[in-house]
């Protein structure tokens, strides 16, 4: 197939992440690929020459690139509702299938103009996918359930040869509690044991978060490292990851730490009851509760034997449900579903 994904952004988070894999995975099966979106040098790192990438940061752009690249190709697949009012207005008169991935569980838009234009965009959608139970249950209408994937790992780097590190990796807003972790962290006393916190991340809540560290006396076991390209590398060497925030779709970080088997506390919510709480014995604590994360956190803290336990199962649910291929073949399916 001919296929041609759309995003309105310069940018490289979560959402430009998700379509980059899903086009490798889709360029490994035969497909060819066109992505229009993020940002084009670390777009292309991890496209890795599988795609052809065309730069697009407004709407008005993507609408022209999805214009120009729509002939001869077999299905639109917009992220976003920015992407998804462009690529909907570009494929005006044509017959061509519009694909759209819902990666919040929110209501399209962001304001009463982008809300309306949203749904009218709706209406030439062929085919909607979410990506989590969470989202479709959140969104309304008729979804089709991906979970994205992240790549397998070959080896596993076993307790005794970690860190006594507690991770978080993600942005530093208010939306993603990383105040829970931090507080957490200091309950646990494990400060006192030689443990480091380590936050790999910025913000608008960074300056908060470091006086938070400061009066709860965890200053000066807190690293805040701000953003990062070797997350990867960080989880190789952690112990322990903390996902706090109980909005997330899914968590491409959480599934990157189970490829790791890196062992991970996550709030029992959202896209964690998916990833993490597919597993026996999952480490989820109720939201916002910052003495049960603790208790959690210093449980795994003094048992390695546990922590290898744990992070062994949450690598093999990564390693069965949430790879590339497996997603790249259930959206194969949705396309020839429409086209």
């Amino acid at each position: 197939m001919r296929v041609l994904h759309a995003v309105r952004s310069d940018a490289f988070a979560g959402v430009e992440s998700h379509v980059a894999r899903l086009a490798c995975a889709q360029a490994a099966t035969g497909d060819d690929v066109v992505v229009i979106g993020g940002d084009p040098e670390r777009m292309a790192v991890a496209v890795r020459g599988a795609a052809r990438l065309v730069p697009a940061t407004t709407v008005r752009e993507v609408m022209t690139s999805v214009h120009h690249w729509r002939r001869g190709a077999d299905v639109v697949h917009a992220h976003m509702t920015a992407a998804e009012i462009a690529s909907a207005a570009a494929l005006l008169g044509t017959r061509t299938p519009l694909v759209v991935t819902r990666h919040f569980a929110r209501v399209r838009g962001s304001n009463p103009a982008s809300t309306l234009a949203g749904s009218l965009a709706a209406t030439r959608v062929s085919a909607q996918v979410a990506i989590s139970e969470h989202v479709a249950r959140s969104i309304g209408g008729v979804s089709t359930v991906i979970h994205p994937g992240v790549p397998s790992t070959d080896s596993t780097t076993l307790a005794a040869r970690r860190q006594r590190v507690v991770l978080v990796a993600q942005r530093l807003e208010s939306e993603k509690e990383t105040d829970v972790a931090v507080t957490a962290f200091a309950r646990s006393r494990l400060a006192d044991h030689g443990w480091r916190l380590e936050l790999a991340g910025d913000g608008a809540e960074r300056a908060r978060l470091e006086a938070l560290a400061g009066g709860l006396g965890v200053a000066s076991a807190t690293d805040f490292l701000g953003h990062r390209s070797d997350v990867t590398q960080l989880m190789q060497r952690a112990s322990v990851l903390l996902a706090p925030c109980r909005v997330e779709g899914l968590g491409l970080t959480v599934l990157e730490a189970m490829a790791e088997a890196l062992p991970v506390v996550a709030v029992g919510a959202g896209g964690h009851l998916e990833t993490v709480g597919s597993v026996s014995a999952a480490a989820l604590h109720p939201p916002g509760d910052a003495a049960a994360a603790a208790s959690l956190l210093t449980a795994l803290a003094l048992d390695p034997a546990a922590r290898d336990a744990y992070g062994a199962a949450l690598q093999r649910a990564q390693r069965e449900r949430f790879t590339p291929a497996h997603q790249a073949a259930e959206t194969a399916a949705v396309y020839r579903e429409v086209v």
